[in-house]
């Protein structure tokens, strides 16, 4: 099964460490981390609950924030008591209050109603998502905050795994790592058709300056906070590839 990394953090705290709000700068970094120590960490928080792992994450994407007519984000001040839809993740939830905003969580399911009827002004979800999900017709800016990032781990039953011989199961782990490389350069190309597609119907884009909102988390207590969460040694591993973000 593919499980969303931000779900899996529900279960597996560890698994929310790579989406650190504004953590990564780039794709490099990502893949440097989630191929190496990050990865490794990670991997071995989920083989402690039953299910086994395989090697490479796969690419949700960046997350980025939509808003309504009313309201262009770009700055810390334009969140100040912005009404945004979050998953039922206590990161984002966190994230979003410490820069000032109003977090909901509202299943994907009832995100477009809940956009359309103003429960909410606004949301934050990879560009595919807000595509796929026709939120652009009921959303009008698009921020490119870039303000995480999360990934799908690709889980097997471990009692499964262990029955397969050790020749057939080097193939199935080098198999779903070859897709995952494939998958991740796919995915960097749809992130850029969708922006083109958006622009096309009606949405306006906007690339806000992500030190502004690094800055006000740290004001904020969330770095602090998230290293006191996820332990030294983990968030050691993490700044190794970000640099320091407390």
């Amino acid at each position: 099964m593919a499980a969303p990394s931000m779900t899996l953090s529900t279960l597996v705290p560890l698994s929310g460490l790579p989406s650190i709000g504004f953590a990564f700068q780039s794709y490099d970094q990502v893949w440097a981390a989630m191929d190496g120590g990050v990865g490794d960490l990670v991997r071995e928080a989920i083989t402690k609950t039953g299910v086994v792992p395989l090697k490479k994450v796969w690419d949700n994407g960046f997350r980025q924030i939509t808003s309504s007519s009313s309201r262009q984000l770009n700055s810390v001040d334009d969140l100040k008591g912005f009404k945004i839809r979050v998953p039922v993740t206590a990161l984002l939830t966190s994230l979003f209050s410490g820069l000032g905003a109003l977090p909901s969580s509202i299943s994907y399911s009832e995100l477009y109603s809940a956009l359309q009827t103003h429960i909410v002004e606004g949301q934050e979800n990879p560009l595919a998502q807000v595509s796929t999900g026709k939120l652009y017709e009921v959303q009008k800016f698009c921020a490119l905050s870039n303000h995480c990032w999360s990934g799908y781990w690709i889980l097997g039953n471990r009692r499964a795994m262990a029955g397969l011989p050790p020749d057939l199961l080097e193939l199935i782990n080098a198999a779903f790592d070859a897709a995952a490389v494939k998958e991740r350069a796919d995915l960097v190309e749809m992130d850029r058709s969708p922006q083109a597609e958006l622009t096309e119907k009606g949405m306006t884009f906007n690339k806000p300056d992500p030190v502004q909102f690094r800055a006000a988390l740290v004001k904020a207590g969330f770095y602090t906070q998230w290293q006191k969460t996820y332990g030294a040694d983990a968030w050691a591993a993490l700044e190794k590839y970000t640099g320091k973000l407390t």
